[in-house]
């Protein structure tokens, strides 16, 4: 007889949010269960409540930026041990998704979490350095194809510095600690409670890519509005975990890379 856990259920398409129980899952071959402790709200949770997209099967559950503890490894697994601290990026499956007391994660793309580091903090982190990360660093046409300057060479350089300035572009946030963000590198702060008319998805993206230097690429995530021209090019994507043009990026970054960036200081959290 199966175990059972708590989760939070999507009901059903366009449904409604309602806790209820599901099994508690076991690991795999190459895969860790993980106790959660912390999960980001964001925004794709709702986005899917509100649009249907991505999911067909229902009751379903949601949360893609996961923090926790390993509690059972699956076969082969050596890169966790009992009790480490991880976060991950959840997959669009039940098993691996956030909003439950357990989640089952690939190995390979769990990252220790560092001693200085929450499982709040640590719960903030995979989709949004994911998407940041393979937008700049993926090959043309899946990115802008720039190098990764995160080497050991580059540690001193680059310590410190957000992660969207390290790729050779402008950082944006809001408006409340004006001083602070410029501090970390921030080159503009806007008033994020700006009419959403005034800054339109369209008259964005055509500004964003008249200001992209010849032979540049634009990259977003949302739906492209504007066309490559110019020898500009436009490039749509999505930090899909196990997209295969995404993989081999995505798992040298958890497994190889980001924990040492957090304890060193290369990757800050606001």
């Amino acid at each position: 007889m199966h175990q059972t856990q708590k989760a939070l259920l999507l009901d059903r398409k366009f449904g409604n949010f309602v806790v209820g129980d599901t099994e508690k899952y076991k690991p795999g071959p190459g895969e860790i269960l993980i106790k959660v402790h912390s999960v980001a709200l964001n925004p794709a949770d709702w986005k899917i409540q509100k649009s249907g997209l991505f999911i067909e099967e229902f009751p379903a559950i949601l949360g893609i930026d996961i923090a926790g503890e390993v509690v059972e490894l699956g076969t082969g697994v050596t890169e966790h041990k009992l009790s480490d601290r991880v976060s991950c990026q959840s997959q669009w499956e039940k098993d691996k998704a956030g909003f439950q007391q357990h989640a089952v994660s690939l190995a390979v793309t769990a990252a220790k979490i560092p001693p200085n580091i929450s499982y709040d903090e640590a719960a903030t982190l995979p989709i949004a350095v994911s998407t940041a990360y393979l937008g700049l660093y993926n090959q043309k046409p899946h990115g802008a194809g720039f190098s990764p300057p995160l080497s050991s060479a580059d540690e001193g350089k680059y310590a410190g510095v957000p992660i969207i300035v390290l790729g050779g572009a402008s950082s944006v946030a809001s408006l409340k600690h004006t001083d602070f963000l410029k501090s970390l590198g921030a080159t503009y702060v806007f008033d994020r409670n700006l009419s959403f008319d005034t800054l339109r998805t369209e008259a964005t993206q055509t500004i964003g890519l008249d200001l992209v230097a010849p032979d540049g690429t634009l990259v977003i995530v949302l739906n492209p509005e504007v066309k490559s021209k110019d020898g500009k090019l436009v490039v749509p994507f999505l930090a899909g975990l196990r997209m295969p043009q995404n993989l081999e990026l995505l798992e040298t970054l958890y497994h190889e890379k980001i924990t040492g960036f957090l304890e060193r200081g290369l990757i800050k959290i606001l």
